[in-house]
């Protein structure tokens, strides 16, 4: 992070990822002569979240904020990197995962983009580990997933045997995950008056689907008489079912009939094509404006909630982990450490004071 100081007034500023997209961060104290002069910056946007102003990442705004040019990746890099991405591809991973590991390799072939890829060694990843993730302060799990990218391409491709055990690798943060009441949920189920936004929203939660899950589900897989949806080819290329509530099939029914999807059960507003993860996120966001629920909630609350509220309800940890598609239960254990059943039968010593 380069610091300068104009008008006598300190400055910072730094890369940032902003929704997927290179940017620069700038920091300074609140001062209005400086907000007027950020805002003649083409593209500047306050973030009200992370209470920075951000700028496209260009050329020149690079050179105004003293900020260096980012290293061309070699073409002996993008040529490993393209064999990568195929073999990664053969191997059927999902759409994300490659982009995941294609992206964390691109990364530290590029900080080593001076050395041969049969020069790097151990020692390279424990300082590219220091150098580049500690120094901008990454997060843990961004940190694991370049050490995992790096020892596959290197068993993969390479034909080599990294030994991971020597690099430093943090330990996973335990976070809980975010869990709504029941009566936030309603507010927020309730809120949408466009009946596909409903469907779509009430579809996450009364079945505990992913984002990804619900956009890729066919009006087949909708088995009204068996009172089950079919979750094909999920996470971890898995197929699965969970139970349809009837409330949830009466709506699809009135949806089905006003919408009349051809392909996909939520289609765009081309007739057969899927309805978009940017899009989606954007009928969350409208819906939350309609409630007074300030939380910044994720439609992969809605999931968490839906595994809550099942466990408070008494169902066995065990078919939770079935529902929810997890491999193991120590992911589904989590859940217990959020729900309030027993905490409720626990009476505070401050109470008898």
């Amino acid at each position: 992070m380069k610091v300068y100081k104009p008008h006598k007034m300190y400055w910072k500023a730094k890369l940032i990822t902003h929704k997927g997209i290179p940017r620069i961060a700038v920091f300074f104290d609140k001062d209005v002569r400086l907000i007027e002069r950020i805002k003649t910056f083409k593209g500047a946007t306050w973030s009200a979240s992370k209470k920075y102003w951000h700028l496209p990442d260009t050329i020149a705004n690079r050179a105004h904020f003293k900020i260096p040019p980012t290293p061309i990746l070699s073409e002996e890099g993008i040529r490993q990197l393209e064999k990568f991405k195929q073999w990664l591809q053969a191997k059927r991973y999902s759409e994300n995962t490659i982009k995941t590991y294609v992206d964390a390799l691109k990364s530290f072939l590029t900080f080593y983009t001076h050395k041969t890829v049969s020069e790097i060694t151990n020692d390279d990843v424990i300082l590219f580990t220091n150098e580049h993730i500690l120094k901008n302060k990454f997060s843990t799990s961004y940190q694991n997933q370049i050490v995992n990218a790096i020892k596959l391409y290197f068993k993969t491709i390479r034909n080599e045997v990294l030994i991971i055990d020597k690099i430093h690798r943090p330990k996973r943060e335990k976070v809980l995950p975010n869990v709504l009441s029941k009566e936030e949920i309603k507010f927020i189920l309730e809120a949408p008056s466009n009946l596909k936004h409903k469907a779509m929203l009430s579809m996450i939660y009364s079945c505990g689907l992913r984002r990804s899950e619900l956009l890729h589900l066919k009006p087949t897989d909708i088995d009204s008489k068996r009172g089950i949806v079919l979750i094909r080819q999920s996470k971890g290329k898995k197929d699965r079912i969970v139970p349809l509530s009837n409330k949830i099939l009466e709506m699809l029914r009135v949806y089905y009939v006003q919408y009349k999807p051809m392909v996909w059960l939520f289609e765009g507003q081309n007739k057969g094509v899927k309805y978009s993860e940017k899009s989606l996120q954007s009928v969350l966001k409208q819906t939350l404006q309609k409630t007074k629920i300030s939380k910044p909630v994720t439609l992969h609350w809605l999931r968490h909630s839906y595994a809550t509220h099942l466990l408070e309800s008494g169902t066995d940890l065990r078919y939770i982990q079935e529902l929810l598609g997890h491999n193991s239960s120590r992911t589904t254990e989590i859940y217990t450490h959020v729900s309030t059943k027993s905490l409720e039968q626990i009476k505070s010593p401050f109470d008898d004071l």
